[in-house]
């Protein structure tokens, strides 16, 4: 008997507490099946929470239900609320009486006797104590519902964070680059007519430019922000509602009053004296008015604690397609950025090909009308003017004006390749672009 482990469920949508034996190693799966059997909400429905607001984990097995220790084991209550639902319809009914003590309910004016009274007074004690701790553990479940709300709209802050960072580094990024692609096109224009130009180039620069206008529309996340500045107000609000703290304040006096009333029929003799209930049954019907109150304001504090849970829960989706939705416009921007860059670059490397050319044809060109007019000067008979082929007609220098000629013609060799490189380079750079 100490190794059985049972776990009380209180259901918060019935008020009822239902009690299941729990058997060794039995999953959180399997014990939802018992659960659903026994109170009619699908497993996929069922929300099991321990007091902290922390959600049942579905990877543990079901003694997680059950704390460890003696003290307190047989009060540990798990509330399940149902999912499907956002409004409850408490006030529920109280719990029933007695015969005893509807017997006395009905008539408080009938005479019994003290020891008889007794048993039906200790009944009725008992009753306004249960009503009592019946409104506690349902305040307990409604303070879990609170913590686990709190537990969601952390979520949704840190969520929110991310997305309002994501969106601002999207913001800065679509702003640089719309400042970089204007002064880009200014000096491209500049260029056009002394430069490089291309058609395929300027219309692709242009279509970025409008890529990154649309892009801007994943940064506007003003309706989603608002949505949850809206929600976060409503939360707080429902935080310092006095129906968010304990209200059995007055139910706590009427079970002393009750108790304090039969301790007083205790200490009386028991002789042959007879009396009626009519005090305690004003307790009674105290008690239960004072209950059907505060579990009608507790119930409906409970529901827009459900309601804004249901709108996080909504809101949390939306909150992943917008941050897909800047990653996706953020990834394009970088790309189309380094696009553009790598076409720039590609455009340097064309100009400065075409750069090196043109030096190369105007040194070949000088190199070609001196060496003539030195080569075929006419001769002289003063003496004093050398042969013409005098630097390069010794045998000492022979090799050296073989060597010349070579070089000559590797560079008219190098310039032709260039110049088709460079052409090639051009027609290549304009059909990516």
């Amino acid at each position: 008997v100490l190794f059985l482990q049972i776990a009380h469920i209180l259901n918060m949508t019935s008020a009822k507490i239902v009690s299941f034996l729990l058997h060794p190693e039995e999953s959180l799966h399997s014990f939802q099946i018992r659960i659903e059997f026994e109170t009619g909400i699908s497993t996929g429905n069922q929300e099991l929470l321990l007091e902290t607001g922390i959600c049942l984990d579905p990877r543990k097995p079901a003694s997680q239900c059950v704390i460890d220790g003696v003290r307190g084991w047989d009060s540990y209550m798990v509330y399940l609320f149902d999912k499907s639902k956002t409004v409850y319809d408490g006030p529920f009914a109280s719990r029933s009486l007695s015969d005893c003590v509807n017997y006395i309910v009905q008539d408080s004016k009938i005479q019994l006797p003290i020891p008889q009274l007794r048993k039906v007074w200790a009944e009725a004690v008992h009753y306004v104590i249960g009503l009592k701790e019946d409104y506690s553990r349902l305040f307990q479940g409604q303070r879990a519902a609170m913590l686990s709300l709190l537990r969601y709209n952390a979520n949704l802050i840190k969520m929110k964070n991310n997305m309002v960072s994501a969106s601002q580094q999207l913001k800065a990024k679509l702003e640089f680059f719309h400042q970089s692609i204007r002064l880009d096109l200014e000096r491209y224009s500049d260029q056009m007519a002394y430069g490089i130009s291309s058609e395929k180039m300027l219309k692709a620069w242009k279509e970025m430019q409008e890529k990154a206008s649309q892009c801007a529309q994943a940064e506007d996340i003003g309706y989603l922000d608002e949505q949850i500045m809206a929600l976060h107000t409503e939360i707080v609000e429902l935080q310092k509602s006095p129906y968010a703290r304990r209200q059995g304040e007055v139910m706590e006096s009427l079970e002393q009053r009750a108790i304090d009333l039969y301790k007083q029929l205790k200490t009386r003799p028991p002789d042959h004296a007879y009396s009626d209930s009519t005090d305690m049954v004003k307790i009674i019907v105290q008690t239960v008015q004072s209950q059907d109150r505060v579990l009608k304001e507790l119930f409906g504090h409970l529901s827009k604690l459900l309601g804004c849970k249901q709108k996080i829960i909504d809101l949390l989706p939306k909150i992943e397609v917008a941050l897909n939705n800047i990653k996706e416009a953020d990834n394009s921007v970088m790309q189309m950025q380094g696009k553009r860059q790598r076409e720039i670059w590609h455009l340097l490397k064309i100009a400065c090909t075409q750069s090196s050319s043109r030096s190369l044809v105007s040194s070949s060109l000088e190199g070609t009308a001196s060496t003539p007019t030195a080569t075929w000067l006419p001769q002289s008979s003063s003496g004093n003017v050398p042969h013409p082929l005098s630097s390069m007609a010794t045998p000492e220098d022979g090799e050296n004006f073989v060597h010349v000629i070579e070089e000559n013609l590797n560079y008219l060799e190098l310039f032709s390749s260039i110049l088709q490189e460079a052409r090639q380079e051009q027609n290549s750079s304009m059909m990516v672009s």
